[in-house]
């Protein structure tokens, strides 16, 4: 990226009036991607009070839709209660028309949960939002999800409509919804691959019409960041009445952008994110709950918080990956068994000298286990060291280059070298040096 000089905004031919306006964290300038007015306007902005993004939980329904994980109500309103616990601001518990038994999952945690407002997802569809509305009605407060695809591929081949009848179908879903409740939010499906001017016109339409929230979908995982966050910029600047409503990002994962996608679509002026526990949902999966908390919280420069008790990510991420029968890759973000697992040599040296050196999150912090120096034919005496030392034994540095040469011969026939091998070594290596 391009950096403009800071100091000097007539360069650039833009006011403080225009820094303030813009969402775009990035503009183009002789054919140069460049800082943003609104980029350099944050920079000035970071010790002022942070913004809240609110996280709409959505692993009971479109979590829930990866092959295999279907839930009973038992297992919805179990998962429900620790995801009230870990502190989501909504909870998306389900599509109450798509069976009696997730109508009856949706109605049990409405009447269960005090302080997450509950969401139920619909059509554009009279009988979808009557039965969902029917559902949530127990809640202490819910939110009724209605939307319609709005990409010119979803208008031609599954509506087989134009874009003037979608804008009317979606503007007559939120005034139905509105006669349950005031809280609707409204999804554009395939907004990633949505004409901006026209996703314009459609989110100003329905805003008009009552609704409060305004999911930008990503459904396809199409979007590169920039252009997702541009997209969120654009309605931001264009739609007139944007201020009446909270913009939000769903992103899903088809090309490992989701998580990224998410954080654009915060700095391009969204404030809700919609993720599940484990990154779980169609395909390759949703935007990961965790992923976004810890980057928004690692970086308090970009002036966001969520109202996340990270300290129960790790808890609930097993739960939910043993209720759906669904196992988090060693390797996963936060909360797979290797997160915070250090084998090369180099690396083991620097944590054990200073763990920041390797580690930006402290294990504790997201309810992980401690960190592991894990053995294998690419650590080094530091590590080798430490792990003989965590068993009790009290060897110098002269013992620990002969314990090393025993050690490499064992790592190379092994994937992991483990404390029974560490004993044998030892207990061998005494013995020697008695018989010396």
């Amino acid at each position: 990226m391009y950096y403009p000089n800071f100091g000097s905004f007539t360069h650039c031919k833009i006011g403080i009036k225009m820094i303030k306006n813009t969402r775009s964290e990035s503009i183009n300038l002789n054919n140069k991607r460049v800082f943003s007015p609104f980029c350099i306007y944050k920079l000035f902005k970071i010790n002022e009070m942070s913004e809240k993004v609110y996280i709409f939980d959505t692993t009971l329904r479109d979590g829930e839709q990866v092959p295999g994980c279907k839930l009973n109500t038992k297992e919805k309103l179990a998962l429900s209660v620790r995801l009230e616990e870990l502190g989501v601001d909504i909870l998306e518990a389900g599509f109450p028309v798509s069976s009696p038994g997730d109508f009856d999952s949706v109605n049990q945690i409405a009447k269960t949960l005090k302080n997450t407002v509950i969401c139920g997802l619909t059509r554009a569809v009279q009988k979808d939002i009557e039965v969902a509305a029917q559902a949530l009605k127990p809640a202490a407060r819910f939110r009724i999800h209605t939307g319609i695809g709005t990409s010119d591929l979803h208008i031609k081949y599954k509506f087989n409509s134009t874009r003037e009848a979608i804008i009317e179908r979606a503007v007559q879903a939120v005034k139905m919804a509105r006669n349950f409740t005031d809280d609707v939010e409204f999804y554009a499906e395939d907004a990633g691959r949505t004409d901006n001017v026209y996703l314009a016109q459609v989110i100003e339409a329905v805003v008009k019409a009552g609704a409060t929230t305004l999911n930008i979908p990503d459904t396809t995982g199409y979007c590169l960041p920039y252009q997702y966050q541009e997209k969120m910029a654009y309605l931001w600047n264009n739609v007139h009445n944007i201020h009446k409503a909270v913009l939000s990002c769903h992103c899903h994962n088809d090309l490992g952008l989701a998580t990224a996608n998410s954080i654009a679509g915060v700095m391009g002026g969204a404030r809700q994110i919609e993720c599940t526990i484990n990154g779980l949902g169609e395909r390759a999966g949703n935007t990961a709950l965790e992923e976004v908390v810890m980057i928004l919280n690692q970086h308090k420069d970009l002036g966001y918080y969520t109202s996340i008790n990270p300290k129960l990510l790790n808890p609930i991420s097993r739960e939910v990956s043993d209720v759906m029968r669904m196992a988090v890759q060693p390797n996963k973000a936060i909360v797979g068994s290797n997160a915070f697992s250090h084998s090369s040599g180099i690396h083991q040296d620097g944590f054990l000298k200073e763990a920041q050196t390797y580690e930006i999150i402290n294990p504790a912090e997201v309810g992980a286990e401690d960190s592991k120096i894990v053995l294998t034919a690419r650590s080094g005496r530091s590590a080798l060291a430490h792990r003989l030392h965590k068993l009790g034994y009290d060897f110098n540095r002269n013992d620990i280059d002969a314990l090393y040469a025993l050690f490499v011969n064992v790592a190379d026939k092994k994937k992991e070298v483990v404390e029974s091998d560490l004993q044998t070594m030892a207990a061998a290596y005494q013995t020697t040096m008695v018989s010396q």
